[in-house]
């Protein structure tokens, strides 16, 4: 690759940190950047490619967020290590399955997801939990293996969903979410990894680059996020799903 080439990938995968960091999403930036850029390259491995910055950066702002804020490890768990198995089932299929049939169901359900947010003004600015403990583990579990599927075979949107199951469904506020989130989305990047590496379809030397790039922006990210709260991270992830409805619209309809 071109020495331009390099720096692109670069300062995309630093801004997918920074944006991902605050309100999930960073696969809208990180993988269309990735595809444009070793479009050349096998599908899995781009994919394989991908989930490196991203575990990195993710892991980088997890641990500036759990020095703030202390999420329960009891209902993260329950969310992580489902996900982590659909993330590795997504995985094996990610080479032979045609991405574009999850466009048309994606742009609707991210429509949806920003009406519901929009239209209310205080959705997850203040924590209201519902259901029982044990009840709020099997919904996140259910919710942790579909995403964390979903996360394994295709991937964009991933944080934002995993943010919105946890405030819309949980009733958590966006600030203790985007921090659970972000140790679920570990596990789902791990599991991915690990199968993509499998097959070998990782490539490493560029994947290691872009994650210092990706480190950047999660760090300046999370703290930002910590910094403004959350009225900061839910305007944030309603400007990332905007966003992300233009561009998986937009590729949906030029295909």
């Amino acid at each position: 690759m071109s020495i331009t080439t390099w720096l692109l990938l670069a300062t995309a995968s630093g801004f997918a940190g920074f944006v991902d960091a605050m309100a999930g999403g960073g696969g809208l930036i990180q993988l269309p950047a990735l595809l444009i850029g070793i479009h050349e390259k096998p599908i899995a491995m781009i994919l394989g490619t991908n989930k490196v910055p991203s575990v990195f950066g993710t892991s980088s702002s997890a641990l500036t967020y759990f020095k703030r804020i202390k999420p329960d490890l009891h209902l993260t768990l329950s969310m992580a290590v489902p996900a982590f198995i659909g993330s590795v089932l997504g995985a094996r299929l990610a080479a032979s399955f045609p991405a574009h049939i999850f466009r048309p169901i994606l742009v609707l359900l991210l429509i949806l997801v920003a009406l519901y947010t929009w239209r209310r003004p205080h959705f997850g600015l203040t924590e209201n939990l519902r259901f029982t403990p044990r009840t709020r583990r099997v919904v996140v579990g259910v919710c942790g293996l579909l995403l964390g599927f979903y996360d394994g075979i295709f991937g964009p949107g991933t944080g934002s969903f995993l943010l919105f199951v946890l405030v819309g469904v949980i009733g958590y506020e966006f600030l203790k979410a985007s921090a659970t989130a972000k140790l679920v989305n570990i596990s789902t990047n791990i599991a991915a990894i690990i199968t993509f590496q499998r097959t070998g379809h990782i490539w490493w030397h560029l994947g290691l680059i872009l994650a210092i790039a990706n480190v950047t922006g999660a760090i300046f990210g999370a703290r930002l996020a910590i910094k403004g709260g959350s009225p900061l991270v839910r305007k944030t992830f309603l400007f990332v799903t905007f966003l992300l409805i233009a561009k998986v619209g937009y590729d949906w309809l030029h295909q």
